[in-house]
């Protein structure tokens, strides 16, 4: 390439418009914490259209468990998109597109046979 090619680049590239990449909002995280008698602990992260329950998450077991949302520690009953796939250990479950994580700041594990709150993590 020779000078003048080069220095053609270089402006082209210099005029050219900064594309904007998309972001992803900042991954909250929080801790379980047990509910109605049931022992709930480990990690939680919500990021990039996910809830990922970490390698030290644990529960004690009940009938039908599942992964959900809900504010001030409160599940919400209409966020019931997942079954829990194991009791322990790391899993990861895509959030729904008909749900925006940002509009709640709780990972609730639900009893759907029961309507009984088994854990919850505040996330920030």
């Amino acid at each position: 390439m020779n000078r003048r090619t080069f220095l053609a680049s270089a402006a082209a590239l210099a005029i050219t418009p900064t594309l904007s990449i998309p972001s992803f909002a900042a991954a909250r995280k929080g801790s379980f914490k047990g509910q109605k008698g049931h022992v709930t602990k480990g990690a939680v992260t919500v990021k990039d259209g996910k809830i990922i329950l970490e390698s030290s998450f644990w529960f004690d077991g009940a009938p039908d468990p599942r992964v959900g949302f809900g504010k001030g520690g409160k599940y919400s009953k209409n966020t019931d998109f997942a079954v829990l796939k194991k009791n322990t250990g790391k899993q990861t479950y895509k959030i729904p597109s008909n749900l925006n994580a940002d509009d709640y700041d709780t990972v609730v594990i639900w009893c759907r046979k029961f309507s009984v709150p088994l854990g919850y993590a505040k996330i920030k």
